[in-house]
């Protein structure tokens, strides 16, 4: 319970220190948004992981409409900001993208960890004990994010790799351009199982449908540390 305030406190901290006119992430990427900056919006791309929670803090702001929230994997967001996208903010599922934006002077701030982020075996219905569950012959399609571009599915490769399932199961793998999509795989009976951000099992829909859910080992992969900038 401390962690989930803590990611609240930073989240909630940086959209005041945003409402404040703490800096943006380039003089240039604020001229091209002119139609934002001229309205006073504030805008954040934000991991898809972190839709609920964001959402629900946001909507608790003085002035919801004066925040716009764009969500994607973090992979493809850091080639947007790379190519000077105007977001004044960058939550990442991955802290290596916000570190290589500073690196290449993109950022507007220095990196702020703010998470860790958790994989878990979830499906409509059921509940399934472990990974190796998955070869079950009833299992035809598994849903996990774009291993390429999305932290998520980085990690839940590494996870099949480590348990020695990648191969046996890579058939059945289907992929989600985010992590948000990838359950919505699952939740809408597309795939008989997947593996998802343990941060989406926060959000009431996925908890109604389902709140059962296994969570796999943080050392089936490497570490899911998140961060800001």
């Amino acid at each position: 319970m401390l962690k989930h305030r803590l990611r609240y406190s930073l989240l909630l901290s940086a959209l005041f220190l945003l409402s404040c006119g703490s800096g943006s992430r380039e003089n240039e990427a604020q001229e091209t948004d002119e139609t934002a900056s001229s309205k006073g919006i504030l805008r954040i791309a934000a991991a898809a992981d972190l839709r609920y929670a964001l959402d629900s803090i946001v909507s608790r702001y003085s002035d919801p409409a004066a925040i716009e929230v764009i969500y994607g994997s973090s992979g493809k967001l850091y080639e947007q900001l790379s190519r000077g996208a105007p977001f004044h903010l960058y939550f990442s599922a991955d802290i290596q993208y916000p570190e290589r934006l500073v690196k290449a002077g993109k950022a507007g701030s220095a990196v702020y960890p703010y998470g860790l982020g958790r994989l878990v075996l979830w499906q409509r219905q059921g509940k399934r004990e472990q990974l190796a569950d998955l070869q079950a012959p009833e299992v035809r399609k598994i849903a996990i994010a774009n291993p390429r571009h999305a932290p998520y599915g980085l990690a839940a490769e590494q996870a099949l790799r480590s348990s020695g399932l990648y191969e046996a199961l890579r058939d059945k793998l289907i992929f989600g351009e985010n992590i948000a999509q990838t359950a919505q795989f699952v939740s809408t009976g597309g795939v008989e199982a997947g593996i998802i951000a343990l941060a989406l099992m926060r959000g009431k829909a996925l908890h109604a449908l389902n709140p059962a859910y296994t969570l796999l080992p943080e050392e089936l992969h490497a570490p899911l540390l998140q961060a800001l900038s």
